[in-house]
Protein backbone atom coordinates (compact mmCIF):
# COMPACT_ATOMS: atom_id res chain seq x y z
CA UNK A 1 0.00 0.00 0.00
CA UNK A 2 1.25 3.16 -0.95
CA UNK A 3 0.26 5.89 1.71
CA UNK A 4 0.42 9.64 1.25
CA UNK A 5 0.09 12.29 4.26
CA UNK A 6 -1.07 15.53 4.85
CA UNK A 7 0.18 17.72 7.60
CA UNK A 8 -2.85 20.24 8.40
CA UNK A 9 -2.04 22.87 10.37
CA UNK A 10 -4.76 25.72 11.76
CA UNK A 11 -4.58 27.97 14.39
CA UNK A 12 -6.28 26.26 16.82
CA UNK A 13 -4.91 22.48 16.20
CA UNK A 14 -2.96 20.28 13.56
CA UNK A 15 -3.69 16.58 12.10
CA UNK A 16 -1.68 14.36 10.65
CA UNK A 17 -3.92 12.37 7.67
CA UNK A 18 -2.89 9.42 6.01
CA UNK A 19 -4.89 9.00 2.67
CA UNK A 20 -4.38 6.08 -0.25
CA UNK A 21 -6.30 4.55 -2.91
CA UNK A 22 -8.22 1.27 -2.61
CA UNK A 23 -11.84 0.42 -5.08
CA UNK A 24 -11.33 3.15 -6.83
CA UNK A 25 -11.99 5.49 -3.62
CA UNK A 26 -9.54 7.86 -1.45
CA UNK A 27 -9.43 6.20 2.11
CA UNK A 28 -8.08 8.41 4.92
CA UNK A 29 -7.26 8.18 8.51
CA UNK A 30 -6.25 10.40 11.29
CA UNK A 31 -3.04 9.40 12.63
CA UNK A 32 -2.12 12.31 15.33
CA UNK A 33 -3.91 15.54 16.20
CA UNK A 34 -2.01 18.16 18.48
CA UNK A 35 -2.80 21.61 20.18
CA UNK A 36 -2.17 25.17 18.33
CA UNK A 37 -2.50 28.51 19.04
CA UNK A 38 -0.92 31.94 19.08
CA UNK A 39 0.29 33.43 22.46
CA UNK A 40 2.24 36.55 23.92
CA UNK A 41 5.78 36.30 23.88
CA UNK A 42 8.29 37.61 26.18
CA UNK A 43 8.28 40.71 23.38
CA UNK A 44 4.88 41.59 23.90
CA UNK A 45 3.49 39.95 19.90
CA UNK A 46 1.35 37.46 19.52
CA UNK A 47 3.13 34.53 18.48
CA UNK A 48 3.54 30.96 16.81
CA UNK A 49 5.25 28.51 18.34
CA UNK A 50 6.98 26.87 15.73
CA UNK A 51 9.67 24.99 17.49
CA UNK A 52 6.84 23.04 19.43
CA UNK A 53 4.83 22.80 15.82
CA UNK A 54 7.96 21.24 14.15
CA UNK A 55 8.08 19.06 16.80
CA UNK A 56 5.00 18.00 16.51
CA UNK A 57 5.05 17.58 12.67
CA UNK A 58 8.07 15.06 13.31
CA UNK A 59 6.09 13.00 15.84
CA UNK A 60 3.24 12.61 13.34
CA UNK A 61 5.24 11.16 10.62
CA UNK A 62 7.28 9.03 13.42
CA UNK A 63 4.12 7.51 14.61
CA UNK A 64 3.03 6.63 11.01
CA UNK A 65 5.92 4.77 10.17
CA UNK A 66 6.02 2.99 13.51
CA UNK A 67 2.53 1.56 12.55
CA UNK A 68 3.90 0.51 9.76
CA UNK A 69 2.33 2.88 7.10
CA UNK A 70 5.34 4.86 6.51
CA UNK A 71 4.35 7.84 3.92
CA UNK A 72 5.36 7.30 0.34
CA UNK A 73 4.73 11.36 0.02
CA UNK A 74 4.18 14.40 2.37
CA UNK A 75 2.45 18.06 2.52
CA UNK A 76 1.90 20.11 4.33
CA UNK A 77 -1.02 23.64 4.84
CA UNK A 78 -0.86 26.33 6.94
CA UNK A 79 -2.99 29.57 7.08
CA UNK A 80 -2.02 32.49 5.15
CA UNK A 81 -0.30 35.37 5.24
CA UNK A 82 2.50 34.74 8.40
CA UNK A 83 6.10 33.95 7.75
CA UNK A 84 9.70 33.93 9.14
CA UNK A 85 13.07 35.39 8.27
CA UNK A 86 16.09 33.52 8.14
CA UNK A 87 19.84 34.79 8.30
CA UNK A 88 22.45 34.18 5.51
CA UNK A 89 23.15 30.68 7.77
CA UNK A 90 19.32 29.56 7.31
CA UNK A 91 18.31 30.40 11.13
CA UNK A 92 15.54 32.06 12.22
CA UNK A 93 15.24 35.59 13.18
CA UNK A 94 13.21 37.16 15.19
CA UNK A 95 9.32 35.55 15.76
CA UNK A 96 6.69 34.32 13.86
CA UNK A 97 4.49 36.80 14.59
CA UNK A 98 0.37 35.88 14.47
CA UNK A 99 -1.46 37.98 12.07
CA UNK A 100 -3.90 38.97 14.74
CA UNK A 101 -1.17 41.24 16.66
CA UNK A 102 -1.14 44.70 16.59
CA UNK A 103 1.76 45.08 14.96
CA UNK A 104 0.17 46.21 12.05
CA UNK A 105 -2.09 48.92 13.31
CA UNK A 106 -1.24 51.88 11.06
CA UNK A 107 0.53 50.27 8.28
CA UNK A 108 -2.17 51.27 5.43
CA UNK A 109 -1.61 54.96 6.29
CA UNK A 110 2.88 53.72 5.85
CA UNK A 111 1.87 52.01 2.72
CA UNK A 112 -0.74 55.10 1.71
CA UNK A 113 2.58 57.12 1.56
CA UNK A 114 3.50 54.83 -1.92
CA UNK A 115 0.65 54.11 -3.03
CA UNK A 116 -3.06 54.15 -2.68
CA UNK A 117 -5.58 50.71 -1.42
CA UNK A 118 -6.96 51.68 -4.89
CA UNK A 119 -3.73 50.84 -6.95
CA UNK A 120 -2.83 48.06 -4.93
CA UNK A 121 -5.47 46.28 -5.67
CA UNK A 122 -5.35 46.95 -9.41
CA UNK A 123 -1.85 45.68 -9.12
CA UNK A 124 -2.70 42.40 -6.93
CA UNK A 125 -6.23 41.76 -7.12
CA UNK A 126 -5.96 40.77 -3.32
CA UNK A 127 -8.43 42.53 -1.17
CA UNK A 128 -7.39 44.93 1.93
CA UNK A 129 -6.69 43.27 5.19
CA UNK A 130 -4.65 44.81 8.01
CA UNK A 131 -2.85 41.59 8.67
CA UNK A 132 -1.79 40.94 4.95
CA UNK A 133 2.40 40.27 4.47
CA UNK A 134 2.41 43.26 2.83
CA UNK A 135 1.10 45.51 5.82
CA UNK A 136 3.70 43.26 7.96
CA UNK A 137 6.66 43.79 6.21
CA UNK A 138 5.83 47.30 6.19
CA UNK A 139 5.68 47.02 10.28
CA UNK A 140 8.69 45.13 10.16
CA UNK A 141 10.35 48.03 8.11
CA UNK A 142 9.17 50.40 10.76
CA UNK A 143 9.56 48.66 14.34
CA UNK A 144 12.34 46.23 13.62
CA UNK A 145 14.69 47.31 9.95
CA UNK A 146 17.75 45.31 12.42
CA UNK A 147 16.02 42.08 11.38
CA UNK A 148 14.66 42.79 7.74
CA UNK A 149 18.45 44.20 7.24
CA UNK A 150 20.19 40.62 8.04
CA UNK A 151 17.82 38.84 6.09
CA UNK A 152 18.35 36.60 3.01
CA UNK A 153 15.04 34.34 3.16
CA UNK A 154 11.45 34.76 3.79
CA UNK A 155 9.26 31.98 4.24
CA UNK A 156 5.26 31.01 4.71
CA UNK A 157 4.71 29.49 7.47
CA UNK A 158 4.46 25.89 5.41
CA UNK A 159 7.19 26.71 3.82
CA UNK A 160 9.71 27.05 6.12
CA UNK A 161 8.75 23.69 7.70
CA UNK A 162 9.29 22.32 3.76
CA UNK A 163 12.77 24.23 4.19
CA UNK A 164 13.10 22.21 7.74
CA UNK A 165 11.99 18.60 6.11
CA UNK A 166 14.33 18.93 2.73
CA UNK A 167 16.63 22.21 3.21
CA UNK A 168 14.74 23.66 -0.17
CA UNK A 169 13.85 27.30 0.13
CA UNK A 170 10.42 27.84 -2.06
CA UNK A 171 7.19 29.66 -2.09
CA UNK A 172 4.35 28.15 -3.19
CA UNK A 173 2.10 29.75 -5.66
CA UNK A 174 -1.31 29.58 -3.36
CA UNK A 175 0.53 31.03 -0.16
CA UNK A 176 2.19 33.16 -1.75
CA UNK A 177 -0.85 35.08 -3.17
CA UNK A 178 -1.89 35.80 0.30
CA UNK A 179 0.91 38.36 0.36
CA UNK A 180 -0.75 40.94 -1.28
CA UNK A 181 2.36 41.36 -3.70
CA UNK A 182 2.02 39.15 -6.34
CA UNK A 183 0.62 39.77 -9.76
CA UNK A 184 -2.00 38.22 -11.68
CA UNK A 185 -0.05 39.53 -14.83
CA UNK A 186 2.79 36.70 -14.21
CA UNK A 187 2.04 34.76 -11.24
CA UNK A 188 4.94 35.68 -9.90
CA UNK A 189 6.14 38.86 -7.03
CA UNK A 190 5.46 42.22 -8.14
CA UNK A 191 9.58 43.04 -8.02
CA UNK A 192 8.96 46.68 -9.04
CA UNK A 193 6.38 47.09 -6.04
CA UNK A 194 8.97 45.31 -3.54
CA UNK A 195 10.96 47.68 -4.53
CA UNK A 196 9.14 50.60 -4.27
CA UNK A 197 8.52 50.07 -1.06
CA UNK A 198 11.75 49.84 -0.25
CA UNK A 199 11.56 46.26 0.84
CA UNK A 200 14.42 44.11 0.37
CA UNK A 201 13.84 42.01 -3.03
CA UNK A 202 16.44 39.43 -2.16
CA UNK A 203 14.50 37.62 0.37
CA UNK A 204 11.54 36.62 -1.87
CA UNK A 205 11.75 33.18 -2.90
CA UNK A 206 11.10 31.34 -6.24
CA UNK A 207 7.66 30.38 -6.51
CA UNK A 208 6.54 27.02 -7.62
CA UNK A 209 3.22 25.48 -8.24
CA UNK A 210 1.30 23.27 -6.04
CA UNK A 211 1.70 19.74 -6.94
CA UNK A 212 5.60 20.32 -7.25
CA UNK A 213 7.88 17.77 -5.92
CA UNK A 214 10.39 19.76 -3.48
CA UNK A 215 12.47 16.89 -2.87
CA UNK A 216 13.14 13.93 -0.25
CA UNK A 217 13.28 14.56 3.57
CA UNK A 218 16.87 15.32 4.55
CA UNK A 219 18.45 12.21 5.71
CA UNK A 220 19.08 13.94 9.42
CA UNK A 221 15.43 13.98 9.54
CA UNK A 222 14.66 10.60 8.25
CA UNK A 223 16.82 9.13 10.84
CA UNK A 224 14.67 10.93 13.46
CA UNK A 225 10.88 10.24 12.12
CA UNK A 226 11.55 6.89 10.77
CA UNK A 227 11.46 7.06 6.81
CA UNK A 228 12.65 9.53 4.33
CA UNK A 229 9.21 10.54 1.61
CA UNK A 230 9.58 13.16 -0.87
CA UNK A 231 7.78 15.71 -0.02
CA UNK A 232 5.09 16.98 -2.58
CA UNK A 233 3.69 20.72 -2.30
CA UNK A 234 0.00 20.81 -1.68
CA UNK A 235 -1.74 23.95 -1.91
CA UNK A 236 -0.24 25.40 1.23
CA UNK A 237 -2.72 28.06 1.86
CA UNK A 238 -5.16 25.89 3.61
CA UNK A 239 -8.18 27.15 1.59
CA UNK A 240 -6.39 26.29 -1.26
CA UNK A 241 -6.40 22.92 -0.76
CA UNK A 242 -10.04 22.78 0.60
CA UNK A 243 -11.32 24.50 -2.29
CA UNK A 244 -9.38 21.94 -4.85
CA UNK A 245 -11.87 19.06 -2.78
CA UNK A 246 -15.17 20.33 -3.82
CA UNK A 247 -16.87 17.53 -4.15
CA UNK A 248 -18.08 18.61 -7.80
CA UNK A 249 -16.82 19.04 -10.91
CA UNK A 250 -19.48 21.90 -12.13
CA UNK A 251 -17.59 24.60 -13.73
CA UNK A 252 -18.68 27.73 -11.53
CA UNK A 253 -19.55 26.24 -8.30
CA UNK A 254 -19.94 28.30 -5.02
CA UNK A 255 -18.27 27.44 -2.14
CA UNK A 256 -17.87 28.30 2.10
CA UNK A 257 -15.07 26.92 3.18
CA UNK A 258 -16.12 27.43 7.28
CA UNK A 259 -13.73 27.11 9.72
CA UNK A 260 -12.29 30.26 12.00
CA UNK A 261 -12.59 31.99 8.84
CA UNK A 262 -15.47 31.64 6.39
CA UNK A 263 -13.95 31.90 2.43
CA UNK A 264 -16.65 32.60 -0.01
CA UNK A 265 -16.21 32.76 -3.62
CA UNK A 266 -15.68 31.01 -7.19
CA UNK A 267 -12.83 29.52 -9.42
CA UNK A 268 -12.67 31.51 -11.87
CA UNK A 269 -9.45 31.16 -14.66
CA UNK A 270 -8.31 35.02 -14.97
CA UNK A 271 -8.29 37.65 -11.85
CA UNK A 272 -11.13 40.05 -11.63
CA UNK A 273 -9.65 43.03 -10.71
CA UNK A 274 -13.04 45.22 -11.68
CA UNK A 275 -14.27 48.00 -9.55
CA UNK A 276 -17.58 46.09 -8.32
CA UNK A 277 -14.95 42.92 -6.98
CA UNK A 278 -13.07 45.76 -5.27
CA UNK A 279 -15.99 47.90 -3.83
CA UNK A 280 -17.04 44.25 -2.14
CA UNK A 281 -13.77 43.61 -0.87
CA UNK A 282 -13.52 40.43 -2.90
CA UNK A 283 -9.73 38.52 -3.16
CA UNK A 284 -8.16 36.70 -5.98
CA UNK A 285 -6.05 33.96 -4.31
CA UNK A 286 -4.22 31.34 -6.06
CA UNK A 287 -5.72 28.07 -6.76
CA UNK A 288 -4.36 25.07 -7.69
CA UNK A 289 -3.64 24.80 -11.64
CA UNK A 290 -3.49 28.64 -11.57
CA UNK A 291 -6.57 29.36 -11.33
CA UNK A 292 -7.58 31.88 -9.04
CA UNK A 293 -10.16 31.48 -5.62
CA UNK A 294 -12.20 34.57 -6.09
CA UNK A 295 -13.39 34.95 -2.77
CA UNK A 296 -14.28 37.34 0.25
CA UNK A 297 -12.81 36.48 3.68
CA UNK A 298 -15.60 36.57 6.32
CA UNK A 299 -14.89 36.54 10.24
CA UNK A 300 -16.11 33.33 10.17
CA UNK A 301 -16.80 30.66 13.22
CA UNK A 302 -13.67 32.82 15.19
CA UNK A 303 -16.76 34.80 16.72
CA UNK A 304 -18.20 31.42 18.11
CA UNK A 305 -14.97 30.00 19.36
CA UNK A 306 -14.00 33.18 21.21
CA UNK A 307 -17.37 33.20 22.78
CA UNK A 308 -17.32 29.58 23.51
CA UNK A 309 -13.70 29.86 24.80
CA UNK A 310 -15.10 32.35 27.72
CA UNK A 311 -18.20 30.75 28.41
CA UNK A 312 -16.82 27.04 28.50
CA UNK A 313 -19.98 25.56 26.33
CA UNK A 314 -20.42 22.29 24.90
CA UNK A 315 -21.03 22.85 20.85
CA UNK A 316 -24.32 21.22 21.99
CA UNK A 317 -24.94 24.26 24.46
CA UNK A 318 -24.06 26.46 22.37
CA UNK A 319 -26.82 25.29 19.69
CA UNK A 320 -29.53 24.91 22.28
CA UNK A 321 -28.59 28.57 23.42
CA UNK A 322 -28.85 30.06 20.12
CA UNK A 323 -31.86 28.66 18.73
CA UNK A 324 -34.31 29.55 21.56
CA UNK A 325 -33.31 32.87 20.39
CA UNK A 326 -33.34 32.83 16.94
CA UNK A 327 -36.30 35.04 16.66
CA UNK A 328 -34.02 38.51 17.70
CA UNK A 329 -33.64 40.73 14.65
CA UNK A 330 -30.26 42.25 16.28
CA UNK A 331 -27.79 41.96 14.02
CA UNK A 332 -23.66 42.97 13.99
CA UNK A 333 -20.75 43.43 10.62
CA UNK A 334 -19.16 40.05 11.39
CA UNK A 335 -16.24 41.88 9.53
CA UNK A 336 -15.53 44.44 11.92
CA UNK A 337 -12.11 44.92 12.55
CA UNK A 338 -13.53 44.90 16.80
CA UNK A 339 -13.82 41.27 16.45
CA UNK A 340 -10.31 40.03 15.05
CA UNK A 341 -8.91 39.94 18.90
CA UNK A 342 -10.57 41.45 21.03
CA UNK A 343 -9.81 40.82 25.24
CA UNK A 344 -13.54 39.96 25.45
CA UNK A 345 -15.52 38.59 22.54
CA UNK A 346 -18.11 38.81 25.04
CA UNK A 347 -17.99 42.34 25.61
CA UNK A 348 -16.67 43.23 22.26
CA UNK A 349 -20.34 42.32 20.65
CA UNK A 350 -22.22 44.05 23.46
CA UNK A 351 -19.99 47.22 22.92
CA UNK A 352 -21.12 47.29 19.05
CA UNK A 353 -25.09 46.14 19.59
CA UNK A 354 -24.92 48.62 22.69
CA UNK A 355 -26.86 45.65 24.46
CA UNK A 356 -24.57 45.00 28.15
CA UNK A 357 -26.83 42.99 29.38
CA UNK A 358 -27.49 40.36 26.56
CA UNK A 359 -27.70 37.26 27.30
CA UNK A 360 -25.12 34.22 26.25
CA UNK A 361 -27.70 32.60 24.22
CA UNK A 362 -28.80 35.81 22.90
CA UNK A 363 -25.13 36.81 21.60
CA UNK A 364 -24.74 33.12 19.90
CA UNK A 365 -27.58 33.71 18.11
CA UNK A 366 -27.02 37.19 16.86
CA UNK A 367 -23.29 35.86 15.54
CA UNK A 368 -25.03 32.74 13.91
CA UNK A 369 -27.82 34.81 12.08
CA UNK A 370 -25.21 37.88 11.38
CA UNK A 371 -22.76 35.09 9.99
CA UNK A 372 -25.92 33.85 7.78
CA UNK A 373 -26.69 37.48 6.63
CA UNK A 374 -23.51 37.55 5.61
CA UNK A 375 -23.19 34.88 3.23
CA UNK A 376 -26.34 35.07 1.66
CA UNK A 377 -25.20 38.82 0.76
CA UNK A 378 -21.99 37.68 -0.64
CA UNK A 379 -23.87 34.94 -2.83
CA UNK A 380 -25.89 37.88 -4.67
CA UNK A 381 -22.85 39.67 -4.67
CA UNK A 382 -20.91 36.94 -6.45
CA UNK A 383 -24.38 36.85 -8.85
CA UNK A 384 -23.94 40.10 -9.36
CA UNK A 385 -20.27 40.40 -10.28
CA UNK A 386 -20.10 36.73 -12.25
CA UNK A 387 -23.50 37.61 -14.04
CA UNK A 388 -24.59 33.77 -13.56
CA UNK A 389 -27.11 32.94 -10.55
CA UNK A 390 -25.51 30.40 -7.96
CA UNK A 391 -28.47 27.04 -7.49
CA UNK A 392 -26.34 25.60 -4.70
CA UNK A 393 -23.35 26.21 -1.63
CA UNK A 394 -20.93 24.01 -0.93
CA UNK A 395 -20.06 24.12 2.69
CA UNK A 396 -16.97 22.29 3.28
CA UNK A 397 -14.34 22.38 6.42
CA UNK A 398 -14.49 21.79 9.95
CA UNK A 399 -17.69 24.34 9.69
CA UNK A 400 -19.67 21.86 7.83
CA UNK A 401 -20.96 20.14 10.93
CA UNK A 402 -22.82 23.23 12.01
CA UNK A 403 -26.03 21.84 11.34
CA UNK A 404 -27.73 25.08 12.57
CA UNK A 405 -25.52 27.65 10.95
CA UNK A 406 -26.14 25.32 7.85
CA UNK A 407 -30.12 25.40 8.32
CA UNK A 408 -30.15 29.43 8.59
CA UNK A 409 -27.55 29.96 5.54
CA UNK A 410 -29.67 27.95 3.39
CA UNK A 411 -32.98 29.64 4.68
CA UNK A 412 -31.29 33.27 4.70
CA UNK A 413 -29.93 32.78 0.79
CA UNK A 414 -32.53 30.63 -0.35
CA UNK A 415 -30.27 28.38 -1.62
CA UNK A 416 -29.54 24.65 -1.09
CA UNK A 417 -26.58 23.90 0.80
CA UNK A 418 -24.12 20.88 0.07
CA UNK A 419 -22.25 19.61 3.47
CA UNK A 420 -18.94 18.34 3.16
CA UNK A 421 -16.30 16.94 3.50
CA UNK A 422 -15.72 17.97 6.87
CA UNK A 423 -11.82 17.32 6.37
CA UNK A 424 -11.62 19.51 3.22
CA UNK A 425 -8.22 20.79 3.59
CA UNK A 426 -6.58 17.56 4.75
CA UNK A 427 -8.29 15.97 1.22
CA UNK A 428 -7.33 18.79 -1.36
CA UNK A 429 -3.52 18.23 0.32
CA UNK A 430 -3.73 14.41 -0.47
CA UNK A 431 -5.35 15.38 -3.78
CA UNK A 432 -2.59 17.49 -4.86
CA UNK A 433 0.09 15.09 -4.04
CA UNK A 434 -1.80 12.59 -5.91
CA UNK A 435 -1.66 15.17 -8.67
CA UNK A 436 1.68 15.79 -7.97
CA UNK A 437 2.90 12.11 -8.51
CA UNK A 438 1.02 10.89 -11.18
CA UNK A 439 -1.64 9.03 -9.08
CA UNK A 440 -4.67 11.23 -10.90
CA UNK A 441 -4.19 13.12 -13.68
CA UNK A 442 -6.86 16.02 -13.97
CA UNK A 443 -8.77 18.33 -10.99
CA UNK A 444 -12.04 16.80 -12.71
CA UNK A 445 -10.77 13.39 -12.25
CA UNK A 446 -9.56 14.04 -8.34
CA UNK A 447 -13.40 15.61 -7.69
CA UNK A 448 -15.04 12.53 -9.20
CA UNK A 449 -12.64 10.54 -6.90
CA UNK A 450 -14.00 12.75 -4.05
CA UNK A 451 -17.48 12.44 -4.88
CA UNK A 452 -16.97 8.56 -4.76
CA UNK A 453 -15.83 8.40 -1.71
CA UNK A 454 -17.59 10.52 0.46
CA UNK A 455 -21.06 11.35 1.32
CA UNK A 456 -22.23 15.29 1.61
CA UNK A 457 -25.84 16.76 4.23
CA UNK A 458 -28.23 18.29 1.72
CA UNK A 459 -30.51 21.15 3.72
CA UNK A 460 -32.50 22.79 1.68
CA UNK A 461 -33.83 26.19 2.13
CA UNK A 462 -37.36 26.75 4.28
CA UNK A 463 -39.57 29.70 3.60
CA UNK A 464 -40.02 32.13 6.49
Amino acid sequence: MEYYLAIDIGASSGRHILGWLEDGRLCTCEIYRFPNGATTSESGELCWDVNALWSHIKAGIRKAADEGKAPAYIGIDTWGVDFVLLDADGERIGEAVSYRSHRTDGMDAVLERTLTTHQLYARTGIQKQQFNTIYQLLALQEQHPDQLGVASTMLFIPDYFHYLLTGVSASEYTIATTSGLVTPATGGWDLQLIDRLGLPVEIFQPILPAGSVLGPVRADVAEEIGCQPLVVLPATHDTGSAVLALPTDREGALYLSSGTWSLMGVERAEADLSRAAEYYNFTNEGGYGGRYRFLRNIMGLWMIQSLRKECGYTFDQIMEAATAHLSTDLRVDVNNAAFLSPDSMTEALKRELDRPNLTLGELFAVVYLSLADCYAATVKQIEEIAGTPVSAIHIIGGGSKDSLLNRLTADASGKTVIAGPTEATAIGNLLCQLLGTGGLSTVEEARRLLAASIKTEITQPQSV
